[in-house]
C-alpha cells in the first residue's frame, strides 16, 4: 500500500512538471511582455483600491465608494482588445476602469477626495468623473443608467463611420433593469457597435445572482434580439482578452452588438458601508486563494523563468505611484464654493 501511494505521488509530481513545461513552452516573448503589462495594470488597480479603502476609513473620501478588488482581469483584458478610438462607459464601481483607460491615478485620487486637481474638479467624487481625452464617459450612480448612454456612444461611432466600439459595462444586478432591454433592442435594430459587458460578480448588492436572475445564463439575455453572447472566465485576463477581440471583430465588421458575461468576484462588500454578511469568509478566502486574477498571471510569469524579485520591484514601483497620487490629492486645494454654479449648464 505504501509503495502504491509513493508511486501515485511520483506520477502526480511528474504530471505537474509536464504541465508546467507545456505552459512555459507556450509563453513566447511577445506573450510574456503582454502578461507583464497586464500584471502592472492589475496591480495598479489593486493597490489603488486598497489605498482608497484606507482613505475612506480615515474619512478622507466622502459619499459612496465601491471598490473593484478581485475584478481586475475584466477591465484590463477588455482594454487590451480595443484601441484609443473606442469609448468606455460603466457604473459606479468605476475606479479600475478609469485606471485601465490610462487616466492619471493622481487625478482620480484627487477626485475621490474632492479636490480641484480631480477629473471633475472635485465635484463628481467616486461615481461621476470623466475623461474626454481617454474616451471615458463615466461612472454613473444610477443602476443601469449607463447602458442607454453606451448605446448612444456606439451610435455616435457608427454615425461618424469610425472603426470603433463602445464598451458598456454593467453588473448582474443591472441586467434586470428595463432600460437595458430597450437598449438591446435599439442596438440590434440599428446594428450598433456596442459590446455589453456584464460583470457578474455573483452578488447584486447583497442578493446572490441565483436568487435574482431567471434563465440559464446572463449571456443569453440578448437572444430575443438576435444578439450573440458568450460566458467568459472573468478571473483569467487572457480569456477575457480573447473573448473581447472576438466581440470587437464582430461589432466593427457591421454585425451589431455583442454580449459578454464575465464571471468574476468582488472581494469587498458592495460598497465601503457594506459588511457583506451575506457570504462566508470561507467563500471569499477560497476565491482569493484559488482564483485570484493577479496570482493567475504571476504564476504564468514565474513559469517563464522570470524572477519573483522582478515582480516585487513592479509592486514597489506601483505602491510609489499610488503614494504620490495620495500626496497630490491631499495637497490639492478644495473647490471654491462658487464652483457649485459652474459646469451645470452648457451654452451652445
Amino acid at each position: 500500500m505504501a509503495r502504491s501511494s509513493k508511486s501515485a505521488t511520483k506520477q502526480r509530481s511528474s504530471k505537474s512538471k509536464q504541465v508546467k513545461s507545456a505552459v512555459r513552452n507556450n509563453i513566447n516573448d511577445k506573450l510574456k511582455d503582454e502578461l507583464l503589462s497586464y500584471y502592472r495594470d492589475m496591480v495598479l488597480i489593486r493597490r489603488f483600491e486598497e489605498k482608497a479603502g484606507q482613505l475612506y476609513g480615515m474619512g478622507l473620501i466622502g459619499g459612496f465608494c465601491h471598490l473593484y478588488i478581485g475584478q481586475e482581469a475584466v477591465v484590463v483584458g477588455m482594454q487590451a482588445a480595443i484601441d484609443s478610438k473606442s469609448s468606455v462607459v460603466t457604473s459606479y464601481r468605476d475606479h479600475g476602469h478609469m485606471l485601465a483607460c490610462g487616466m492619471d491615478p493622481s487625478g482620480v485620487m484627487a477626485e475621490l477626495t474632492g479636490r480641484v486637481g480631480g477629473y471633475s474638479k472635485g465635484k463628481g467624487g467616486s461615481m461621476h468623473m470623466f475623461s474626454r481625452e481617454k474616451n471615458f464617459f463615466g461612472g454613473h450612480g444610477i443602476v443601469a443608467a449607463q447602458v442607454p448612454i453606451g448605446t448612444g456612444l456606439a451610435f455616435g461611432h457608427k454615425y461618424r463611420d469610425e472603426e470603433a466600439v463602445c464598451l458598456t459595462y454593467l453588473g448582474d444586478g443591472a441586467i434586470n433593469q428595463g432600460q437595458v432591454y430597450e437598449s438591446f433592442n435599439m442596438a440590434a435594430l440599428w446594428q450598433l457597435p456596442c459590446i455589453y459587458i456584464i460583470e457578474n460578480n455573483q452578488y447584486g448588492m447583497g442578493t446572490a445572482v441565483s436568487r435574482a436572475a431567471a434563465g440559464r445564463e446572463l449571456a443569453d439575455r440578448g437572444a430575443a434580439y438576435g444578439i450573440p453572447g458568450d460566458k467568459v472566465d472573468g478571473m483569467d485576463v487572457l480569456e477575457v482578452k480573447k473573448a473581447g477581440e472576438r466581440a470587437v471583430e464582430h461589432a466593427i465588421s457591421g454585425k451589431g452588438p455583442y454580449i459578454l458575461e464575465m464571471t468574476t468576484y468582488r472581494y469587498r462588500g458592495h460598497s465601503m458601508s457594506d459588511p457583506a454578511k451575506y457570504r462566508t469568509k470561507d467563500e471569499v478566502n477560497k476565491m482569493r486563494q484559488e482564483r485570484d486574477p493577479i496570482d493567475n498571471v504571476k504564476e504564468k510569469l514565474l513559469l517563464t523563468g522570470l524572477e519573483e524579485k522582478s515582480l516585487k520591484d513592479i509592486d514597489a514601483s506601483i505602491r510609489q505611484i499610488v503614494s504620490e497620487a495620495v500626496e497630490f490629492a491631499q495637497t490639492s486645494p478644495e473647490p471654491d464654493p462658487q464652483e457649485l454654479y459652474t459646469d451645470v449648464l452648457v451654452n451652445n
